[in-house]
C-alpha cells in the first residue's frame, strides 16, 4: 500500500513541477514590455522577492525532510528564475524603486533567510528542526496564497477582471491541487495545508472572472451611441406650391455657417431681414418686385 502511495505521490508532483513551471514562467510577457520599453513603468518587484524567498524556504525544508527531490527540483528553477526576474527589474527600475528592491532583498532573503537558518541549525536538532521548518514554510505559504485577496477585493469594487488574468488563476488553482495531493500522499501536512487555501481562493478568482466577464460584455452591448441626426433644409416657393430640400448639411459645413455668423456679428454688419409671416423681395433690372423664397429649418 505503500509503494502505490509513493507511486501516486510521485505522479503528482510530477504534475506539480509541469503546472509550477508554467506559473514561474507567466511574468515573461511582463518583463519583455518592461526590456523594449527600458522602464519598470508601474510595476512593482514584490511579488518576485517574495517568489524567490519562497523557493528558497522549500528547497530549505526538502534538504531537511530528505525524501522530496521534486519539491527541490521546481523549486531550484523557481529561485533561478525569480533571482533573473529580480535582477532585470533593478537594471531597468528608476532608483527609488532599485533602492526599496535591494531593502526588501536584504531584509527577506539575506535577513530573514539568514536568522531561520541560524536558529534552527543552533537551537533546534534532528526531526524537531525540520517540523520548525515546516510550521514557518506553512504560515508563510498562507501569507502568499492569501495575498490575491486584494486582486480580489479590486475586481468586486470595480466590477472590472482587468487586473486578474484567467489563465494565471486557472494555473494556481491547478499546481494548489496538484501539491495537496503530493503533500497528502506524502503524509506532510505542512506541504497539503496551505495549498487547500490555494484551491479556495484559485476557485474564488474564476468564479469572479466568470460573473464580471459577462457583465462587461453585457455592458458593452447595451452602450450605444445615439443616433446623430443631420438637419436638411427645405427651401418653401409660395409661387411654385412646392418644398424642396436642400442636401443635407455636414458637420463641417455647420461649423463654416456658425463661424461666418460670429464674424459677421463682430464686424457689426447689419443685414435686413423680413417677418416670418410677409415674402421678401428684391427689385430686378426691370424695377419689377420679385418675391424670394422663404427658408425653414428642419432639424
Amino acid at each position: 500500500m505503500a509503494g502505490i502511495s509513493n507511486h501516486w505521490a510521485f505522479a503528482f508532483g510530477v504534475l506539480g513541477n509541469i503546472v509550477s513551471f508554467i506559473v514561474f514562467l507567466s511574468p515573461i510577457p511582463t518583463f519583455y514590455n518592461i526590456y523594449k520599453k527600458k522602464s519598470t513603468e508601474g510595476y512593482q518587484s514584490i511579488p518576485y522577492v517574495v517568489a524567490l524567498f519562497s523557493s528558497m524556504l522549500w528547497i530549505y525544508y526538502a534538504l531537511l525532510k530528505s525524501n522530496m527531490p521534486l519539491l527541490i527540483t521546481i523549486n531550484s528553477f523557481g529561485m533561478f528564475i525569480e533571482t533573473i526576474y529580480v535582477g532585470l527589474y533593478l537594471f531597468y527600475a528608476p532608483k527609488k524603486a532599485r533602492v526599496q528592491t535591494v531593502k526588501m532583498l536584504m531584509l527577506s532573503v539575506v535577513g530573514g533567510f539568514g536568522a531561520i537558518i541560524l536558529v534552527t541549525e543552533f537551537l533546534f536538532k534532528g526531526a524537531i528542526r525540520g517540523q520548525v521548518v515546516g510550521w514557518i514554510c506553512l504560515i508563510f505559504s498562507l501569507c502568499v496564497f492569501v495575498a490575491p485577496l486584494g486582486i480580489v477585493r479590486k475586481v468586486i469594487k470595480t466590477k472590472s477582471v482587468e487586473y486578474m488574468p484567467l489563465l494565471l488563476s486557472v494555473f494556481l488553482t491547478l499546481s494548489a491541487v496538484m501539491w495537496f495531493f503530493y503533500g497528502l500522499l506524502l503524509k506532510d501536512i505542512n506541504i497539503a495545508a496551505p495549498n487547500v487555501l490555494g484551491f479556495i481562493f484559485g476557485i474564488l478568482q474564476i468564479v469572479l472572472y466568470a460573473i464580471y466577464s459577462k457583465k462587461e460584455k453585457v455592458i458593452l452591448k447595451e452602450q450605444k451611441l445615439p443616433e446623430i441626426q443631420t438637419p436638411g433644409v427645405i427651401v418653401k416657393d409660395e409661387n411654385m406650391h412646392t418644398n424642396k430640400k436642400l442636401p443635407e448639411l455636414t458637420q463641417e459645413q455647420i461649423i463654416d455657417i456658425v463661424k461666418l455668423g460670429l464674424l459677421v456679428c463682430s464686424d457689426k454688419t447689419q443685414v435686413a431681414t423680413c417677418p416670418s409671416d410677409t415674402n421678401c423681395g428684391v427689385k430686378d433690372t426691370n424695377n419689377n418686385v420679385v418675391n424670394m423664397p422663404k427658408l425653414q429649418t428642419v432639424a
